[in-house]
């Protein structure tokens, strides 16, 4: 029986992938950017008028396939479909500072 090991929160920090923070903040903003698609009821190709990429680009990004996308990118097409993005910052409490989006 192997051993479990719990999770740091973070999948691409798990498995050791550089730049784990953004890796998971664009998860997080590709799953928001979904979810908006669903709530309005949009078709990819409505999705893909108004974010201005094309068809096939919205479909890879549904599936997960965010990389090429900057994190201002993702915050573009948030607000492309009716999203607010509101960014903060704070002093990072322990001394350790980390990137959430909620």
């Amino acid at each position: 029986m192997k051993a479990l090991t719990r999770s740091s929160g973070n999948v691409f920090a798990d498995v050791g992938l550089p730049d784990s923070d953004t890796l998971l903040a664009k998860a997080e903003l590709t799953r928001r950017i979904s979810r908006a698609i669903e709530e309005l009821k949009l078709t990819q190709m409505e999705v893909a008028a108004k974010t201005g990429i094309d068809q096939p680009k919205i479909s890879m990004l549904l599936r997960g396939r965010f990389e090429g996308y900057s994190l201002e990118r993702l915050f573009r097409f948030l607000n492309a479909l009716d999203q607010d993005v509101d960014i903060r910052t704070k002093p990072a409490r322990n001394g350790r500072a980390r990137l959430t989006i909620r």
